[in-house]
C-alpha cells in the first residue's frame, strides 16, 4: 500500500469526537495560510458539471468556507456541513454576504441524506476525512440524476528541492519523524490518479474529469509557519517538539532566504457523474 494510501486511511478512520475538535487550535492559521483555489479551476468546475442559475451544492467539510465563497459568490444555493464549530463560525463569516448559503454544524457521517437535492456533491480538501464506507454512498443518494461529485485539491505546498534540502536538515535534527519526502509535480499527478481511481472503484461514480493547474506562491516565514501548524502532523506533534522546529526553520529561513520562500503546488479539480 503506498504512503499516500494510509495516510487517507489514518484520517477517515478517526473518532467523530476527534474530528469535531480537530483543528480548533489552529483556525485562524488554517484561514490565514491555506492557499486559496485558482479562479479558473472553479470555472471549469461550473464547466464540466454544467452548474446552472438554479443549481443546488452540498459541502461536505466546508472549513473556514475556502471554497464556499468560490461558488457562493457566482449565486449558487450551498448546503455545507462542517463538524467544527469554530470553523463554523468562521464560514459564517466569510459568508455574511451570500443568504442562499446555510453551514450546518454536523460531520457529515450524521447529516441526514436529503434524496436527490444536489446537483454536485463538492469536498474541498476534506474528503479524505469521510469513511469510504460511508461517503460515496451517501454523496450518490444526495445527488440528482445528473449530478456529480466534486473534489477540489490543494496538493502539498513545497519549496523548490534546493531548499527543501536545507530545511530537511532542520527536520533531521529535530522532528525527523515528520520531515517532509519531496514530492513535485510528477509525484503529484501520480497521487492525483490515485484519488481518481478511488472514485472509480466505488462503483457509484464514473471516473473522474481530472484537470490541475500548476501553483507557485510566495510565503514569508511567518505565514510559512502558519500553514504547517494548520497541517495533521505539526497538530499531533509534542508542543515543545513543534516549537523547537518552528524556531528552527524560522532561522534557515531567515538567514539563508531573507525571510520568504517560493511555494509549487498543484491545484486540481476531480469531477465525477453520479452513475
Amino acid at each position: 500500500m503506498s504512503n499516500w494510501v494510509e495516510v487517507l486511511n489514518e484520517y477517515s478512520t478517526k473518532d467523530l469526537e476527534q474530528r469535531k475538535v480537530w483543528y480548533s487550535p489552529v483556525v485562524e492559521a488554517y484561514d490565514r495560510a491555506r492557499p486559496r483555489y485558482p479562479k479558473l479551476l472553479i470555472q471549469r468546475v461550473v464547466e464540466v458539471a454544467q452548474l446552472s442559475a438554479g443549481s443546488k451544492i452540498l459541502e461536505v467539510g466546508c472549513g473556514s468556507g475556502v471554497a464556499t465563497v468560490d461558488f457562493a459568490r457566482l449565486g449558487y444555493a450551498i448546503d455545507a456541513v462542517e463538524p467544527n464549530l469554530e470553523f463554523c463560525r468562521l464560514a459564517e463569516q466569510h459568508c455574511a454576504a451570500y443568504p442562499q448559503v446555510k453551514i450546518i454544524p454536523q460531520t457529515f457521517e450524521e447529516w441526514q441524506v436529503e434524496h436527490g437535492k444536489f446537483q454536485i456533491v463538492l469536498a474541498a480538501n476534506a474528503w479524505h476525512w469521510i469513511s469510504s464506507d460511508i461517503k460515496y454512498v451517501k454523496a450518490s443518494e444526495a445527488l440528482q440524476n445528473k449530478g456529480a461529485l466534486v473534489l477540489l485539491w490543494n496538493m502539498s505546498l513545497e519549496p523548490s528541492r534546493e531548499v527543501h534540502q536545507v530545511l530537511n536538515e532542520v527536520y533531521q535534527q529535530i522532528a525527523p519523524s515528520i520531515a517532509p519526502q519531496y514530492e513535485g509535480k510528477e509525484t503529484q499527478e501520480e497521487i492525483l490518479q490515485g484519488l481518481g481511481k478511488l472514485i472509480g472503484d466505488s462503483g457509484l461514480f464514473d471516473s473522474p474529469v481530472t484537470e490541475s493547474i500548476a501553483c507557485e506562491q510566495t510565503y514569508d516565514v511567518e505565514r510559512y509557519l502558519a500553514l504547517l501548524s494548520s497541517y495533521s502532523q505539526y497538530i499531533a506533534l509534542d508542543a515543545f517538539m513543534r516549537e523547537a522546529l518552528f524556531s528552527g526553520l524560522r532561522s534557515a529561513i531567515d538567514q539563508q532566504f531573507e525571510g520568504k520562500i517560493q511555494l509549487f503546488n498543484l491545484a486540481a479539480c476531480q469531477i465525477a457523474k453520479k452513475r
